[in-house]
């Protein structure tokens, strides 16, 4: 599908969504959240509903409906000490969770123990709590992409997004990442995301991240973009979350939020003839093309 074109640009535009994830996860990861959205050139964010701080965001996301946001959706709990689980009982769910009840922390164990009528049970469940509290999600997408451990659970979340009539985040890039052979479990009538630029821990370690930040926006290509970021503040909630763990840990997470909060990027997107799109643009055409 040529987005640029049905979104109205030529097909030399530069289309972008700078996307936030885990919001939800912590006080911390909500309030640089809303930071960056609210000050910055963040365009997007998406919601773990089983976390412990999803009600604050969900509170937010009603009283601001014009920022894109959508389900995060959740099945490993990768921190060492903060742990959380589904939102079914787990007498409903026991594949799902180790032996105290929470997700699995690695995609590995989701992969090895998870059925797929349980993955499809949690995640419609997801759907349905922040339906009920009364968000009206832009999107789906899937924490640390395990919806990609195996092409049952891949194939889940595609029927969820037809299923509630929303795009879901496709991406080669992270299916690959994960494992998952893109060829075979993609379609040509997918929409799918041309590029994400998602930072690496190596860039991390090098002191490099932000400076990769900024060549993402110097050097984008035509085509739809997402920059995926996780931003956070490096407080002392955010450190004991992600202890032992700095693989998008508190000190990478502010990183993400000075980054895109700064006055450098906003002028960036100027400079680099960059239009920011949104989900919601999105839903428009794919809703549009579902009717011929």
């Amino acid at each position: 599908m040529n987005l640029p074109k049905k979104l109205g640009f030529s097909e030399e535009t530069k289309l972008l969504i700078i996307h936030a994830d885990d919001a939800g996860l912590s006080h911390s990861e909500n309030m640089a959240t809303i930071d960056s959205l609210q000050k910055g050139i963040v365009n997007s964010y998406s919601i773990m509903v089983p976390c412990p701080w999803f009600y604050e965001i969900a509170i937010f996301a009603k009283n601001n409906p014009k920022f894109d946001n959508g389900v995060h959706l959740t099945l490993t709990s990768e921190w060492e000490t903060y742990k959380f689980g589904p939102v079914l009982p787990v007498s409903e769910v026991p594949t799902l969770v180790d032996e105290n009840g929470y997700f699995y922390k690695s995609r590995e164990e989701l992969r090895k123990y998870a059925s797929a009528e349980e993955v499809k049970k949690e995640l419609t469940a997801q759907i349905e709590k922040a339906l009920k509290f009364g968000l009206k999600p832009t999107h789906l997408d899937s924490h640390m992409y395990s919806v990609a451990t195996k092409p049952e659970f891949f194939q889940i979340y595609k029927d969820l997004g037809e299923k509630y009539d929303l795009p879901v985040l496709l991406s080669r890039q992270l299916m690959e990442m994960v494992g998952l052979n893109s060829n075979l479990n993609l379609e040509e009538k997918d929409l799918q995301i041309k590029e994400i630029h998602l930072g690496r821990f190596d860039l991390f370690e090098q002191g490099k991240l932000q400076d990769y930040y900024k060549n993402s926006l110097d050097n984008l290509t035509p085509g739809l973009n997402v920059i995926l970021i996780h931003p956070a503040f490096d407080n002392f909630e955010m450190k004991g979350i992600s202890v032992n763990h700095p693989n998008f840990g508190s000190e990478w997470r502010q990183i993400d939020f000075d980054t895109f909060t700064s006055d450098y990027c906003k002028s960036q997107l100027k400079k680099n003839n960059i239009q920011l799109v949104t989900w919601r643009d999105i839903n428009k055409i794919r809703q549009t093309n579902s009717l011929h």
